[in-house]
């Protein structure tokens, strides 16, 4: 007997528990994993059937259609509506899956879901196992072993590589960002550098960075102070507010 048991860290109140054994039969064993009288009562048994349950029209592939496909190894197939009742080689997978979401409101309706979930993961897994028998038929245990660990090498790699691409997506997204932000803010010491104006007894006047302020006799502090009604000069001061145009 097989069995496992999952447990999600970041949602410390779910736990899923799968049971399995495989026997040499159609379904037949009442208890063949051998669970407890109020397991039994709670129990749902659901059969699975390879060949007439429906699956997701993304997942259909031909070559995995058991009502045409036909082993070159073994002459099995294609399969026939009642096959569980007439095929002479034939083995079944006994699952006990318990699943448990303690969330007030959440609970049925997520367990519901979990258990379609993997109802149809194991259906779609079985028709594969058939449909792909010419691949692993005569294979020793050794050769089973081997090409796990293969498999698990394969799939680390994958995970790798997709971690990586996306570690370096985010860098790139970063830098793109930093450069961005480092431009704006040239663009902001430019402006600023290049024209802070003064505002002065009702006249703008432009001052440079670096120049000197005018002042109070020179030639553009009394025309500042004297307008144009050719009053007595008055002595000129600067306002300590600057305005900054963009």
């Amino acid at each position: 007997m097989y069995f496992f048991l999952f447990q999600c860290s970041v949602i410390p109140r779910l736990n899923i528990k799968i049971r399995t054994r495989y026997e040499n039969n159609n379904g037949s064993s009442e208890n063949c994993l051998n669970v407890n009288e109020e397991e039994l009562k709670q129990r749902l048994v659901d059969h699975v059937d390879i060949l007439t349950d429906p699956i997701d029209e993304k997942y259909y592939k031909k070559e995995e259609d058991l009502s045409i496909f036909k082993s070159a190894k073994t002459g099995r197939g294609p399969l026939q509506e009642g096959w569980r009742d007439t095929a002479d080689i034939i083995m079944c997978s006994y699952k006990l899956v318990d699943v448990s979401f303690q969330v007030f409101g959440l609970q049925t309706k997520v367990e519901d879901w979990i258990m379609r979930a993997i109802r149809n993961v194991l259906l779609l897994g079985h028709r594969q196992a058939f449909a792909w028998i010419d691949e692993w038929h005569g294979m020793t245990l050794e050769d089973v072993r081997n090409y796990e660990l293969g498999m698990q090498k394969e799939t680390n790699e994958r995970i790798q590589a997709a971690q990586l691409a996306t570690d370096e997506t985010g860098k790139k997204n970063e830098d793109e960002k930093e450069e961005k932000k480092d431009g704006e803010e040239e663009e902001e010491d430019k402006e600023e550098g290049g024209g802070e104006n003064e505002k002065e007894g009702g006249s703008i006047t432009e001052k440079k960075e670096g120049s000197t302020p005018p002042s109070p006799t020179s030639p553009a502090a009394s025309n500042a102070s004297n307008g144009s009604s050719g009053g007595t000069p008055q002595k000129t001061g600067y306002l300590s507010s600057w305005f900054k145009w963009s």
